[in-house]
C-alpha cells in the first residue's frame, strides 16, 4: 500500500462526513494519542482479551469475516507480489480469492464463491451480496452475488486521485457499509447504493497505529480490531477498540492476553466476539503465529 497524507480538515462535503478530526496519517505511519473524552462524557474503560481456537479455515489464508443467517463467511487472501518475493514463494497462478461459507459449530464447508478481489483484507455480507475489500492493486471494494457475479468495484472514497488505497475490513449495518480506510486511518460508513461517505471515526493512534476489521454488537456499537507495528509475534501487542454507535465516541480499549491468536477478521454472533489468524501479517514470517489458520472466539476478561 502506497503511503501517502491525507488532508481532509475542514472539508464542506454535501455528502455529511461527519468526523471530530479528518486530519489522518497514512497506515503505518505515527499517529497522534486519540483525544480525551470531553468532561462529564465519562471515561474510557479498559479490558483484557482472551482467545479459544475453534476450528481451521477452509483454506489460507483467512483474512475477513463476515456473520450470515446461513453460516460464517471467510474470505481468503492470497500473496501479493512483495510477499511472495519476502517468503520466497511462488505467486499464485490464480490471483482470484474465495469467499467461504461454513457452519459456525465445526466450520463445515457449505458454498465457495469466487471473486475478482486482491489480497482480501476484509469483507461483509449484505443486501445477499458478498462484500470483498482489496488491499492490493487494483484496491477497492468488490461486491459480488452469490453466483460469483460481479455487480460492483469501487474505491474507497475521499481519495485525490481515484485510488482509495488499502483496506483491512468491512461491515454491513442497516444498509449501510463501513470501512477500515488505512488511507484515513479509521472506519468510514458510506451508502452502498450512491457510495456517499456520510460518517468517520478516527482510529488510528500513537500506541496502535494499525487497524483491522470492524463488527458491530447487539448494542449497535462498533468495534475494531487494533495493533502495533511489531516485526513478529512474540512482539504483537494487538487490541480492540469500542465506539458509541450514535456519537463515534471512544468507549473502551481492549488488549489481548500474551499467546494469543493473531486477530486480524472480526464478527459478532450470538453475543460472541469471532475472529481469524491469517498468518500473513506484514513484516513477520509464513505462518508465524503458532494458530495461523484459525477462526476462534474472543471473550472479555
Amino acid at each position: 500500500m502506497r503511503k501517502r497524507d491525507f488532508l481532509a480538515a475542514g472539508l464542506g462535503l454535501s455528502a455529511g462526513l461527519a468526523a471530530s478530526a479528518l486530519l489522518q496519517p497514512a497506515f503505518g505511519q505515527q499517529a497522534p494519542a486519540a483525544a480525551a473524552p470531553a468532561p462529564g462524557r465519562g471515561r474510557v474503560q479498559t479490558a483484557r482479551a482472551r482467545t479459544t481456537k475453534l476450528f481451521m479455515a477452509p483454506g489460507l489464508y483467512p483474512n475477513a469475516l463476515a456473520a450470515a443467517p446461513d453460516g460464517l463467511w471467510i474470505g481468503q487472501q492470497k500473496m501479493t507480489a512483495q510477499v511472495a518475493r519476502d517468503w520466497n514463494q511462488p505467486m499464485p497462478t490464480d490471483r482470484d480469492e474465495a469467499a467461504w461459507l461454513v457452519d459456525w459449530n465445526n466450520g463445515r464447508l457449505q458454498k465457495t464463491v469466487m471473486t475478482h478481489c486482491r489480497n482480501t483484507s476484509g469483507m461483509a455480507w449484505g443486501n445477499n451480496n458478498v462484500w470483498m475489500a482489496a488491499n492490493d492493486a487494483p484496491y477497492g471494494i468488490f461486491q459480488v452475488d452469490l453466483n460469483g457475479r460481479e455487480l460492483s468495484h469501487r474505491q474507497i472514497p475521499l481519495s485525490l486521485d481515484g485510488n482509495g488505497g488499502g483496506c483491512h475490513g468491512l461491515q454491513w449495518d442497516n444498509g449501510k457499509l463501513w470501512i477500515a480506510a488505512l488511507r484515513l486511518g479509521g472506519a468510514l460508513r458510506v451508502d452502498p447504493v450512491t457510495w456517499v461517505p456520510e460518517a468517520f471515526i478516527p482510529v488510528a493512534s500513537q500506541e496502535k497505529p494499525r487497524l483491522h476489521d470492524i463488527t458491530i454488537d447487539g448494542n449497535g456499537d462498533l468495534w475494531v480490531i487494533t495493533g502495533t507495528n511489531a516485526t513478529s509475534y512474540a512482539e504483537a501487542r494487538p487490541g480492540m477498540n469500542k465506539y458509541d454507535g450514535k456519537t463515534g465516541r471512544l468507549l473502551m480499549t481492549v488488549d489481548f492476553e500474551p499467546n494469543s491468536c493473531d486477530p486480524h477478521g472480526l464478527a459478532f454472533h450470538n453475543g460472541k466476539f469471532y475472529s481469524c489468524d491469517a498468518g500473513d501479517h506484514p513484516g513477520w514470517k509464513e505462518k508465524e503465529s503458532p494458530t495461523s489458520g484459525w477462526i476462534f472466539t474472543i471473550d472479555l476478561v
